[in-house]
């Protein structure tokens, strides 16, 4: 039996902020159809894809925002791209912002197979940006004060295969890929909305699509994976969105990418059964791994500098200051 998934990344172009949910649903289902003539299995939308990136915004009241968060899926709006994905037999990830019956708000991606029928549903890990109102800013990153952490990591079977999900900023940190490599995942799906501009440090600008790519092939070839980015792109309210949606192999070569800043697909085959090349060989985890001496990646968070270490570097510090006192007083 083939375990050949053919897969569609669902770049989208901006959406702004006066743009309803219907006309992003018709967006959407324009991509589902576009994908179902390729002969894609999964089309993968990105994060936040019912709305533009509130969180960019800053208001007192966060009330203010719940219109942006969805309350059910498939709800009104969205039952259209659900009815279509069954009728088409192609099923997709899509994330929003998620509103629960209990007043919680998440970053939330799902999983909808083939039927139409909800396989998995994951909530942001890691939130990036900060909590607090930063006016300096030419737009804000509010990700903490519009949402709360999800709390781990979820794999799912379905598309006759191993599927975990992941969204934006946890695409950068090596414990994402791992944890869903350590429960067998296959194909990791996920959603980002990436500013090209990144205001405390814009010595990044340039390297944006550089550390894009690099956090998704190294995942995806360190964990025997195909991991899928898809992205929002374009112009999005004055602020100009990364894009570069890809599709990257186990071997963590990209096999297909978009290269525009709109609505655009890039389709790829994806082996799962290629997977078991790096999984069974070079990272055959049950093999290699010492987990006895990886401790402080779960007990501690941030760095910590061994004492003996900090020691010597503060002998050093104070020798350097010593050798320029006295070079000063030469120089006198």
């Amino acid at each position: 039996m083939s375990r050949t998934l053919t897969v569609g990344a669902a770049q989208m172009g901006a959406i702004q902020r006066a743009d309803t949910r219907a006309d992003v649903v018709e967006r959407l289902i324009a991509l589902l159809r576009h994908g179902a003539e390729a002969g894609c299995d999964l089309v993968v939308f990105p994060e936040l894809a019912l709305t533009t990136f509130f969180p960019r915004w800053y208001v007192q009241d966060r009330s203010e925002f719940d219109h942006f968060f969805e309350t059910e899926l498939p709800g009104p709006e969205t039952r259209p791209l659900f009815d279509e994905a069954s009728r088409l037999g192609v099923g997709f990830h899509l994330g929003y912002a998620e509103l629960t019956p209990d007043g919680r708000h998440f970053n939330t991606a799902i999983l909808v197979e083939r039927d139409g029928s909800i396989a998995g549903l994951y909530r942001k890990v890691h939130l990036p940006g900060h909590h607090e109102h930063e006016p300096w800013r030419e737009f804000q990153h509010l990700e903490r004060y519009y949402f709360e952490p999800g709390d781990g990591f979820g794999v799912y079977g379905a598309f006759g295969g191993v599927l975990g999900m992941a969204i934006c900023n946890d695409r950068r940190w090596p414990e994402t890929y791992r944890m869903l490599g350590l429960q067998g995942c296959e194909l990791a799906l996920i959603g980002y909305n990436t500013p090209v501009h990144y205001p405390p440090d814009p010595s990044q600008d340039a390297l944006q699509g550089f550390h894009n790519r690099l956090v998704l092939q190294s995942g995806a070839y360190q964990n025997g994976m195909w991991v899928v980015g898809v992205a929002k792109a374009g112009d999005e309210e004055g602020c100009v969105m990364l894009g570069e949606s890809a599709v990257i192999a186990p071997s963590g070569e990209i096999r297909a990418v978009c290269t525009t800043d709109g609505d655009e697909l890039a389709v790829a085959a994806c082996d799962l059964d290629m997977c078991a090349d790096y999984k069974e060989t070079l990272f055959d985890f049950g093999y290699y791994r010492r987990p006895e001496v990886y401790g402080l990646i779960t007990s501690q968070r941030g760095a910590e500098v061994p004492d003996d270490v900090a020691a010597v570097l503060g002998r050093a510090a104070r020798r350097a200051e010593e050798t320029e006192e006295m070079e000063e007083g030469t120089d006198a």
